[in-house]
């Protein structure tokens, strides 16, 4: 027999890890106050079949309505584990009997008087499977039932129950087993077993249970069935779980730490020689930086039972949490989160794992917060960026040649050649008055020199004549030029012999120009 089904509680007192729930039901089972419908929720495996038959067997017991079922009558007899059942105690599978025609007929049978027990109690497992005509067709013998009729409701998704059915019941919500509840329900079960078991094996099947005491309990099942001689050794439960090796993730971490990318890479092509999943080892990269986050924020994680490992592996958490930031870290569970996003239905896991390794281990290249954050942080503590991470130098450009200013110049205009030279003559430069001399100042008021070494004095030589002052031309400012005629009239010639004006026609000559 399974051990989930070997160990299933037989009273509320035994159910693990739903206190919140069992004790407010024994309670009103000792006051007598039934109601005539509840609604257990909760996820799969977490106890919300076998509580519905507890309570079941606790109103139905010959001492009760009690919380402790005295587990002799007949009615314990038959509704205990391994029991053969009870005629007044019927169970329902609503996802192959939740049509109208289903509900229908138990409509009908639930009228009918307990056959040989106190109440007669309906337990519809999977509930939210019942069609909104079923749940319908039940609306009325749920919201008015006759007394001896108790209506027990089981679900995983409550919210698809419908909402006047569920507003007509006590809800009870059950929760998954954290893991220090969960390790001594197994630690118990190893015992009672006879059965050695490593201590690095329950975090394991605690992983993989997810919470759920049904699914721990078939993966400690199955670790049990092919146990040998030594027990249940850490190796063993390694290669049947598929878990990742503890010295990989190790490897992992330490090499993101250190900002080793040829590190990183081999412990990538390691979990690929070893045949480890890719999708799994991201899953397990995930958990350690969430325990390390854990550890980095609380000390004390791991005597408050928020960190569960061995003590061996407890201390190296401990070394890598004090290597890597918070900031650092939180990128990291971040770039995996994402990573697992992209390779759910992927046909190539390794490639989407090594890219998700390279985005780690370069933080330039993505402009984020928590990207600045760990490059701070590197920076703070001294760690030299990965190896092809650090920018190059690059030699600045040379810069471009600034073209010359050319002065501020009028355009040029044509002229003839007759005109060119007679520009000159025509355009009379305008004198600028001449400039002062800048006033020399007298050698008592100039700044004193570094006295250089004395040197003779040169023999005085007759002052020269002084030449008159040369005026200082200045360049006349740009100003529109003196437009000149482009055909001037020519001066006039004396009169010929005859008395008359010869006409001059076509280009003047060159004597004339001048």
């Amino acid at each position: 027999m399974a051990l989930y089904r070997k160990y299933r509680p037989a009273t509320f007192a035994e159910v693990v890890g739903q206190e919140h729930v069992t004790e407010p039901l024994s309670i009103a089972l000792d006051a007598g106050r039934i109601n005539h419908a509840y609604l257990f929720s909760g996820p799969r495996g977490c106890g919300k079949t076998s509580s519905a038959r507890i309570l079941a067997r606790s109103l139905n017991c010959a001492e009760g309505p009690t919380s402790a079922p005295c587990g002799t009558c007949r009615s314990c007899v038959a509704l205990g584990p391994g029991g053969g059942g009870n005629l007044d105690v019927i169970e329902l599978d609503a996802a192959s009997h939740g049509g109208v025609d289903d509900t229908r007929e138990l409509r009908d049978r639930a009228f009918y008087a307990p056959a040989e027990s106190r109440y007669r109690i309906f337990i519809v497992d999977e509930a939210h499977m019942v069609t909104t005509q079923g749940f319908n067709a039940l609306l009325k013998i749920v919201e008015e039932p006759p007394e001896h009729l108790i209506f027990v409701f089981a679900t995983t998704e409550p919210e698809k129950v419908l909402p006047t059915i569920r507003s007509r019941t006590h809800h009870y919500p059950f929760r998954l087993l954290p893991p220090p509840v969960m390790r001594g329900l197994l630690e118990k079960i190893c015992t009672q077993e006879n059965v050695a078991v490593e201590d690095a094996v329950y975090p394991l099947v605690i992983r993989a249970g997810g919470g759920s005491p049904r699914d721990s309990l078939s993966v400690m099942d199955q670790l049990l069935a092919g146990a040998g001689e030594e027990g249940v050794t850490y190796s063993r439960a390694l290669s049947l779980l598929g878990v990742t090796d503890v010295a990989l993730i190790d490897e992992a971490v330490d090499a993101l730490a250190a900002g080793d990318g040829a590190g990183l890479f081999g412990t990538v092509e390691k979990v690929m020689d070893a045949g480890h999943d890719p999708r799994r080892f991201a899953v397990d990269l995930l958990e350690r930086l969430r325990d390390l986050i854990l550890m980095r924020s609380v000390p004390d994680a791991a005597d408050r039972g928020l960190v569960d490992a061995p003590g061996d592996v407890l201390e190296r958490m401990r070394e890598e949490a004090d290597r890597i930031g918070p900031a650092t870290l939180t990128r990291y569970a971040e770039i995996v989160h994402s990573g697992l996003g992209e390779m759910r239905g992927a046909t190539a896991p390794r490639l989407l794992l090594e890219v998700m390794c390279a985005r780690m281990l370069l933080p330039a290249a993505s402009g984020s917060e928590s990207a600045v954050l760990q490059r701070l942080e590197r920076l703070e503590s001294g760690i030299a960026a990965p190896q092809g991470a650090a920018p190059r130098a690059v030699a600045p450009a040379p810069a471009a040649p600034t073209p010359p200013i050319a002065p501020d110049e009028p355009a040029a205009r044509f002229q003839r050649p007759s005109q060119r030279r007679a520009a000159p003559s025509s355009v009379a430069p305008v004198p600028e008055p001449a400039a002062e001399p800048a006033p020399v100042p007298p050698a008592e008021s100039r700044p004193a020199a570094a006295a250089p070494a004395p040197v003779p004095p040169p023999t005085p030589a007759p002052p020269p004549t002084p030449a008159p002052p040369r005026p200082v031309v200045q360049e006349p400012e740009p100003a529109p030029r003196p437009v000149v005629q482009e055909h001037a009239p020519p001066a006039p010639r004396p009169a010929h012999r005859d008395g008359e004006h010869r006409p001059v026609h076509g280009r003047l000559r060159a004597d004339d120009a001048r």
